[in-house]
């Protein structure tokens, strides 16, 4: 097994109405959408890189991990742009969402009945990740190799014996910086409140 490259992930991360500040929330509202999505793509992509990612438990738990990660370069570009309210009310709204796609997900596709405590499970891997991220870099470049190498080391955790080796060529070079690129492109996309020039229209004759 190798590393896969992939093409990487289109997002639309514009607001239909430009021109107004968002709020903390309606910002992570969005976000959550997107980092579902870098989510599922990473999934999608490991898979097609043929490490055994199964429908099942090990599948979600994976789909945990990687929205954790994605959530917190969201994070971490999102900081220096709110005060402390603001950032509280960022980060409870996007772990909220992300955490309600998840347990609808698994619940609905694995049969838990339990969504509450697949959310609650969620959140509190999230809470852990958190603490955890907070002592590796990011910079204008995005995650440092720490960061990136934590991501890689969590996600083998999941992985069988003979993946580990791959999973972290495969996370460190690939899924990791394109997931993290893929939330830069749309936090900034999200943080620019500059209207846009109305399209021209065209007149004819006849």
């Amino acid at each position: 097994m190798s590393t896969s490259s992939r093409t990487p992930l289109r997002v639309k991360s514009t607001w239909f109405k430009p021109g107004r500040a968002h709020s903390p929330a309606e910002v992570a509202d969005a976000l959550a959408f997107i980092a579902w999505r870098v989510a599922q793509n990473a999934l999608k992509s490991m898979r097609k890189a043929g490490f055994d990612i199964d429908p099942g438990p090990q599948y979600f738990e994976f789909l945990a991990e990687a929205a954790a990660f994605a959530i917190q370069v969201a994070w971490r570009l999102a900081y220096p742009r709110y005060d402390e309210a603001g950032r509280l009310a960022f980060m409870t709204a996007l772990a909220n969402r992300v955490g309600d796609e998840l347990a609808e997900n698994r619940a609905r596709l694995l049969g838990e009945p339990d969504a509450a405590a697949i959310k609650a499970g969620f959140i509190d891997l999230l809470n852990r990740r958190t603490a955890e991220y907070a002592d590796f870099g990011h910079g204008p470049e995005g995650p440092d190799f720490a960061f990136l190498r934590y991501f890689a080391t969590v996600v083998a955790e999941l992985m069988p014996g003979k993946d580990r080796r791959w999973t972290w060529d495969q996370v460190i070079a690939i899924e990791g910086p394109e997931a993290a690129s893929s939330m830069a492109k749309a936090v900034k996309g999200l943080f620019d409140e500059t209207p846009r020039r109305p399209r021209r229209s065209v007149h004819t004759e006849g």
